[in-house]
């Protein structure tokens, strides 16, 4: 006799419509990374769990901080993933940690001495080596204020408890998520491309999936354009290109009303998911896609249930 499937509501601990303490997710990523998308991971499991075949492939054209992706092959929600970065930084991390080098990084890092003389330093270093530019992001990213990497951005002050350029900087932890990532490479790939020429590639693919997380740059919006080198996002070609895949797909996206106004133009579902920052400050993102269903607890922003048609 076969046994019924737990509840997704078991399985996870999760109440609809519960607030995400980003503090009670798994952290698998090495970047402290500034939108990342830990608060949505108990979503993701939901999205993959729910459907019927496993997808073969989930792509995340604006990968970043990695955390879908990781956690998605970690807990064998898909049975691979692609990982796109345009973020030079980034995706020298990414590319080196992937190809066989995560182990390189571990070592690196457990080596280093981290003080302000010895990190400014490894940040001026005239180095193109793939494996130095990675360790040097790696610095910054932890180092820099908010992790953020974009111009502009400098060392952390004061940090917690006045330790400064130390707040962040856990060589053992880090060392060992780089190690985790070797053991899961060979079902990863990553590519330092551009989101929309890979979303062109795959607009066929039926049983890949995709996770999409742009800059939070539509309408305006500020927050990309600090936070980001490449923030300059077609957020109306976006959702164009998004309707159009074969596969499903999910976006994520600040709550504003000109993200409502383009998910309503293209036929598609919309619900606010309320979340904890770092900071432990409740905030509401958008969860935007074609058939948000299993979304339970939870209304759509758009009232209608829309059937998914072509854009025009």
């Amino acid at each position: 006799m076969t046994k019924a499937p737990q509840p997704l509501a078991e399985v996870f601990g999760h109440l609809p419509a519960e607030v995400i303490n980003i503090a009670s997710v798994p952290q698998r990523s090495p970047f402290r990374y500034p939108g990342g998308k830990t608060w949505f991971i108990p979503r993701l499991r939901e999205w993959l769990m729910t459907r019927e075949k496993k997808p073969e492939l989930l792509v995340e054209p604006f990968a970043g901080g990695g955390i879908i992706s990781l956690t998605s092959v970690c807990e064998d929600l898909v049975k691979s993933a692609l990982m796109v970065e345009l973020d030079k930084e980034i995706a020298a991390v990414w590319e080196t940690a992937v190809s066989g080098e995560a182990g390189w990084l571990a070592d690196r890092i457990l080596e280093f001495e981290m003080n302000i003389d010895n990190a400014t330093d490894e940040i001026n270093r005239r180095s193109d080596s793939l494996r130095d530019i990675a360790f040097r992001t790696i610095i910054k990213n932890r180092c820099f204020h908010g992790g953020i990497l974009a111009a502009g951005s400098g060392f952390l002050k004061k940090g917690e408890a006045g330790k400064g350029i130390l707040s962040r900087w856990y060589p053992e932890t880090l060392a060992r998520r780089f190690r985790n990532i070797a053991l899961i490479s060979e079902k990863l790939e990553f590519r330092h491309a551009d989101a929309f020429d890979v979303l062109d590639e795959y607009t066929d693919k039926e049983n890949t999936v995709f996770f999409i997380d742009p800059p939070y740059t539509a309408g305006g919006k500020n927050a990309g354009k600090r936070l980001y080198t490449h923030y300059d996002v077609d957020h109306n070609l976006l959702f164009q290109k998004c309707v159009n895949l074969s596969g499903d797909f999910i976006m994520t996206y600040d709550n504003a009303t000109e993200v409502k106004e383009l998910a309503e133009k293209y036929r598609l579902q919309a619900k606010p998911v309320p979340m904890k920052n770092t900071h432990h400050a409740e905030m509401t993102e958008l969860v935007v896609g074609r058939n948000l269903d299993w979304m339970e607890g939870i209304d759509r922003v758009l009232e209608e249930r829309v059937v998914y048609s072509e854009a025009t």
